[in-house]
């Protein structure tokens, strides 16, 4: 099975039991979540080989980290040590009309202190058919920035297939260049894009052309701004655009849509209702479809078991995915009544 290798940080998750609000009792529960890192163990879970490439403190979180990763399966040989903090992010899951919060705290972390030559992306590639990063990393700092267009130029040079999901995160975009200075070099490289039209706009300057927040979704805006996202990036085989109606914190209508330049494909639709948790829903999005464009019989299929993937991801608590190929199959597939199985 083909090996995929991600990029990126990774942070210890900090979040009230439940759904209370921070510190309303006085604990966290500590786990780890991170795009790139979410994107590997998605992968993992469904059967396939996947390495995370980051760069940590050599302190006993970073241990642990690792022990975690392992037993998810997830190649952890390149958790490189390197100066710098574990960075943390405190979320605060929201409910019916009170949004989900989410406060970092990753200032001088270690990866976004690293620098071009950190890594030994020879070593780190060797067998790797596939690379994955998001526009989480380049936000860091200029030297991540820096690093990320490093890795992907050493993916495109060993022949792997890259994908990039632009994750637009406007907190994070801090040290003097904004998103669309510096998305636009990396989304270059990139063979897969993933986005949401908000990632377009911010990261690479390109708008839809009418308001998709305006009532129920139309998939011929998203067709329009597809094409015009592949039509500035020639390098692109296919681009990927997640379609989210945010009806309340608690309930969503989810469904994206895929244009391979020879077809655009638009994905069941999911009203998920009673979410537990939605972040990382799109990290398993990303995994569901680099797995399903790797193993599966064609786009189409990729795009109903990514879809599938995400929309289960959102009734488990926690970054990480924890569900298997079959589960997401059968979703896909229509078993998705809830009834118990015995």
């Amino acid at each position: 099975m083909p090996l995929t290798v991600t990029f990126g940080e990774i942070m210890l998750r900090l979040a009230p039991p439940g759904f209370e609000r921070f510190l309303q009792s006085p604990m966290f529960q500590a786990t780890f979540g991170g795009g790139e890192a979410n994107v590997a163990v998605a992968l993992a879970g469904f059967g396939a080989r996947s390495r995370f490439v980051t760069l940590l403190p050599d302190n006993p979180i970073t241990s642990a980290f690792r022990g975690e990763l392992r037993r998810f399966g997830v190649d952890d040989s390149f958790v490189l040590a390197s100066p710098g903090r574990f960075g943390i992010y405190f979320v605060e899951p929201g409910a019916n009309q009170r949004p989900s919060k989410v406060v970092y705290d990753r200032d001088q972390s270690a990866i976004s202190l690293a620098r071009p030559g950190a890594v030994d992306w020879e070593k780190a590639l060797d067998g790797a058919a596939w690379f994955h990063i998001t526009g989480i990393t380049p936000a860091l700092s200029e030297s991540a920035a820096e690093l990320s267009l490093e890795a992907m130029r050493a993916a495109r040079q060993r022949g792997a297939a890259v994908s990039c999901d632009l994750n637009f995160r406007k907190n994070l975009w801090k040290y003097g260049k904004k998103a669309r200075e510096v998305m636009p070099a990396l989304f270059a490289l990139t063979d897969v894009g993933v986005a949401n039209e908000e990632d377009c706009q911010a990261a690479l300057g390109i708008a839809a052309q009418s308001d998709v927040h305006a009532g129920k979704l139309d998939p011929e805006h998203y067709r329009r701004l597809a094409e015009d996202v592949l039509n500035a990036y020639p390098n692109l085989r296919m681009l990927a655009i997640t379609l989210r109606e945010s009806h309340s914190a608690s309930h969503n209508g989810w469904s994206a849509c895929l244009h391979t330049r020879d077809e655009f494909l638009l994905s069941r639709h999911y009203e998920v209702t009673h979410i537990v948790d939605r972040v990382g829903g799109g990290d398993s999005f990303a995994g569901g479809l680099i797995f399903g464009l790797q193993e599966l019989s064609g786009p189409r299929e990729a795009l109903e078991f990514a879809v599938a993937a995400s929309c289960l991801k959102h009734s488990i608590p926690g970054d990480f995915n924890r569900f298997t190929r079959q589960e997401v199959e059968a979703l896909a597939k229509g078993a998705g009544s809830g009834r118990v199985e015995r």
